[in-house]
């Protein structure tokens, strides 16, 4: 099989549980996903990063490398992106966003255990916990001028990152009994994501499509040229290296979309940026696979 017949085997699901999404939300009649949204970021979303950060097969001890990776990227890609959405007249607090935190759960984790078995899982872990906690301490503040730090140190998804890496740090981890069921529960994460990211596309509008293409190129192409400064300037492992590659290729992810709407910051603009962002995702995927394993 093809490199390209492999990703989009992986893209393709994702882009027809959204499509499932609308065509619910054009049969119910835009139902109101708040609810739904709101057990994804402090439920389902919390579980899946803590079932991954405490997996028996995952040392972040040893992938130090990648977490500073990670933040050169994310932060990185937030710097270049900001003059991007001021130079082309839209709201920084909508563009910004997308553009630093990627889809590195969803698409990421299934692309690193394709590519790269179960070592490369592990590594991808380290890259999406990263991002998961700038995400949720430095996303807000970005997103809407007036979060207040008090009220994200009660977000779940940051205690559930902290306490996964504590765990995996020190070595402990959880008996089968109980982290199945805390896997089980986050795995509802992803699909849940896609489905009402699909109703939130009732409301895109044709104008916001403009935008969206622009922020599928920028995110990725931002993202690959701070992982090529990261491979250069860190010790890393081939495969290390292809995974930061990788992860620099990523498109937007659907918790931009979920931030977005919790905060009423623009979430149908932010709906279209993510998914043209997952469609281009056919092109720059595979071309951050290629200059990773060079």
């Amino acid at each position: 099989m093809s490199v390209g017949l492999r990703i989009g085997s992986i893209i393709l699901p994702v882009l027809a549980i959204v499509v499932l999404g609308y065509v619910i939300g054009r049969l119910w009649q835009k139902p109101d996903m708040r609810v739904v949204n709101r057990l994804n970021l402090d439920v389902f979303g919390p579980f899946l990063v803590l079932a991954y950060l405490s997996d028996k097969s995952v040392d972040l001890a040893a992938l130090w490398p990648l977490l500073v990776a990670a933040v050169i990227i994310v932060l990185g890609s937030g710097l270049v992106a900001w003059p991007i959405a001021r130079l082309s007249g839209q709201s920084v607090r909508t563009f910004v966003p997308p553009m630093m935190f990627n889809n590195c759960g969803n698409m990421g984790l299934p692309l690193a255990l394709f590519a790269f078995g179960s070592s490369g899982l592990a590594a991808m872990v380290a890259l999406f916990a990263t991002s998961n906690l700038l995400h949720f301490t430095v996303g807000p503040f970005i997103v809407h001028r007036h979060a207040e730090p008090r009220l994200l140190l009660q977000s779940p998804m940051i205690w559930a990152t902290l306490l996964g890496a504590a765990l995996g740090l020190s070595g402990t981890h959880l008996p089968d009994a109980l982290h199945a069921p805390i896997k089980m529960i986050g795995d509802c994460t992803i699909p849940v994501m896609l489905l009402s990211l699909g109703v939130r596309m009732l409301d895109v509008r044709r104008e916001d499509f403009t935008h969206a293409l622009l922020g599928a190129a920028v995110c990725p192409l931002s993202g690959l040229l701070l992982a090529a400064i990261a491979a250069h300037a860190l010790p890393m492992s081939q495969q290390q290296i292809a995974l930061v590659y990788l992860f620099g290729a990523l498109p937007p992810a659907v918790l931009n979309f979920l931030l977005a709407d919790h905060y009423r910051q623009e979430p149908a603009r932010v709906a279209s940026i993510v998914l043209v962002g997952n469609i281009a995702s056919l092109v720059f995927v595979p071309l951050g696979l290629l200059l990773g394993l060079r």
